[in-house]
């Protein structure tokens, strides 16, 4: 009698140390991960067994190719015409190559650097200051005369201002020294 005791005193002890490891063992609810495009609502989740988690994009982003393929670095990415002339420079030495063989190799490579500086100075969606600013200085010169005129307006109306005050001044000591009659 004695072995039956401990084996089932052994598996109520199992049962009572592993109930949270069963409990552990339900499965997760699972995740719905969706992109949403401008004004769109997100789903409601579906109780609990379904998250849903939503991400929220411009809607101008709604038919474009996602931007991890559309920025990507990767070689499959790479237009064809970058391919083929890459293909068309294996072997070309000498002056302007832009290779460790031959002389002069090295005059083609800052050649590249300026023609892609170049290209990419001409491509770029980035502000350009020099249209900035040859605007703001065709905006400040158009109004150049009409703002030199107000202000010669303003000097000349403060000119006879402190004019009269001074002839008002004037005429004042005047009196002042001039004999009272009695």
């Amino acid at each position: 009698m004695r072995p039956i005791f401990v084996a089932s005193a052994s598996f109520f002890a199992a049962l009572a140390l592993g109930g949270p490891a069963l409990a552990q063992d339900a499965p997760e609810p699972k995740v719905n991960q969706l992109i949403i495009y401008g004004d769109d609502k997100c789903p409601v989740s579906d109780g609990d067994d379904t998250i849903t988690v939503c991400a929220r994009k411009a809607e101008a982003e709604r038919y474009r190719i996602p931007s991890a393929l559309r920025e990507s670095a990767s070689p499959q990415n790479e237009a064809w015409t970058n391919r083929v002339m890459a293909y068309e420079r294996v072997g070309r030495t000498g002056t302007m190559s832009c290779t460790p063989v031959g002389a002069g190799g090295w005059t083609g490579c800052s050649g590249r650097l300026i023609e892609a500086a170049y290209a990419e100075k001409k491509g770029a969606p980035d502000v350009k200051f020099s249209e900035l600013i040859a605007e703001e200085r065709a905006k400040r010169l158009s109004t150049l005369d009409k703002d030199a005129a107000e202000t010669q307006a303003r000097v000349e109306a403060l000119e006879k201002e402190i004019e009269a005050r001074q002839k008002a001044q004037a005429e004042e000591a005047a009196k002042q020294e001039a004999p009272q009659p009695n």
